[in-house]
């Protein structure tokens, strides 16, 4: 795929370029002799302890024994791709790759998640296709489910799916109207700022700080924030923010400016800086998730050229 069949095998790659995207070859066996190699082209996601993490463009992450790497080098990112198919379900499973629950379970194609009640996306139903049981079951199975666990019963539901009506006329209230919005990446990469930004793998003590939803589960919390296949974490004087890439398609989120930092750039910045990165690792298209009525963050991203995908919402029983 990426080296010559001939030639010299050179292992051109370190712990110093995680965050790249690579080619890698690796020795899967030796039989009668002959090795047989493998390839793996993706970002270089981490590399500790002895064990290369490449995550590919499909989201999978790879885990490579240092001892079997034969060769490894540094590659261009991928090519920009100018337009995005993308089913809603798809883009809702790879935010909830993003955005990881702590424990889930499969109800048919219903994905159950939990995460000791930090968040709401994080424990509830990804309620995407059938649950191959009659609905009235499975709502009664996810009531279950969720009372075990101490926590609220959630359904994230689209908006256009026909399981919004059938829940109408079952009675479970509708609240957090949420938009997916996504954009073309190269140009957010361009925004001014990136510079003043640092990014890491691991939130700090005060990205953590500036982090104002975590309240008293703060364990739970960094379960879910460090989770996700390439996880940063954004920083500047008064101004955090978060990014998953996974393949393609980019995650923006905890995008948080302190007050007295408001109206100087700095959510631009922070979502600048992690675009660059996202770029670099091969992805081309960026989404985040946006409550309805949060008329500012909305304008924000209207500039910065985000436009809605669908729509999707949340679902509980009536007391």
């Amino acid at each position: 795929m990426d080296f010559a069949a001939t030639g010299r095998l050179v292992v051109r790659i370190s712990p110093a370029d995680v965050g790249k995207r690579v080619s890698v070859r690796r020795v899967l066996e030796i039989a009668d002799g002959q090795p047989t190699f493998s390839d793996t082209l993706g970002v270089l996601a981490s590399w500790d302890h002895g064990v290369v993490c490449v995550t590919r463009r499909d989201g999978e992450t790879v885990r490579i024994a240092e001892s079997s790497l034969v060769a490894g080098k540094v590659v261009p990112p991928a090519p920009v791709r100018r337009s995005a198919r993308v089913s809603p379900a798809e883009l809702q499973e790879a935010a909830s790759r993003a955005w990881p629950a702590t424990e889930s379970e499969r109800l048919g194609e219903w994905t159950l998640r939990a995460a000791g009640g930090f968040t709401r996306r994080a424990n509830s139903v990804l309620a995407h296709g059938d649950p191959q049981v009659p609905l009235d079951e499975a709502l009664e199975f996810v009531v279950r489910w969720y009372g075990e666990r101490g926590t609220t019963p959630y359904l994230q539901v689209p908006d256009d799916a026909p399981l919004a009506a059938e829940l109408d006329r079952r009675g479970w209230l509708r609240e957090a109207d949420t938009l997916v919005r996504t954009a073309p990446l190269a140009p957010l990469a361009e925004l001014p700022g990136a510079d003043a930004v640092t990014l890491t793998r691991e939130p700090g003590d005060s990205w953590l700080a500036s982090y104002h939803r975590t309240g008293d589960l703060a364990e739970q919390a960094l379960k879910v924030v460090l989770g996700g296949p390439s996880v940063w974490f954004a920083g500047a004087p008064g101004a955090i923010g978060r990014g998953v890439v996974d393949g393609r398609w980019a995650l923006f989120g905890a995008v948080e400016v302190e007050p007295a930092f408001r109206r100087q750039g700095l959510a631009t910045a922070v979502m600048a800086a992690l675009a660059r990165r996202a770029v670099e690792e091969g992805a081309s298209f960026a989404y985040l998730q946006v409550e309805a009525d949060n008329d500012a963050a909305r304008a924000l991203y209207d500039r910065m050229g985000f436009t809605t995908h669908h729509g999707y919402h949340y679902r509980r029983p009536s007391p």
